[in-house]
């Protein structure tokens, strides 16, 4: 796969109880010890891939993010093909570099700089 999916988030509705649901039924250690209550989870034993769980800001939603080697060109060729871009490329306080757009039938997808997760 040229470009792998890196990061899964979860947002829901109230995120400390998404990330008790999540916890309970996977067995995922979760850690929401952070300014934002983000809950991060790691892969156990290097197995799958890390993501995070938290408090939705609008509707409560599943978003994957591929990383690529350049954000920009990324969003501009997604344009092309009919997407919209909902969030240009951006630093995360302490964390990685990423975008995010709604594909042509609306579905949100995310955008990880290579080598800044």
């Amino acid at each position: 796969m040229a470009n792998p999916v890196t990061h899964f988030e979860i947002h829901g509705k109230d995120g400390k109880k998404a990330q008790a649901f999540y916890a309970s039924l996977f067995g995922w250690e979760i850690d929401a010890n952070n300014p934002m209550n983000y809950g991060i989870v790691s892969p156990p034993d290097g197995k799958g891939i890390g993501g995070g769980i938290a408090q939705a800001q609008d509707q409560p939603m599943v978003t994957v993010y591929v990383e690529v080697d350049d954000l920009d060109a990324t969003l501009k060729s997604a344009e092309s093909l009919g997407a919209k871009t909902i969030l240009p490329p951006s630093d995360v306080p302490g964390g990685p570099r990423l975008a995010l757009f709604a594909d042509p039938d609306g579905n949100m997808i995310g955008l990880a700089q290579a080598g800044s997760m």
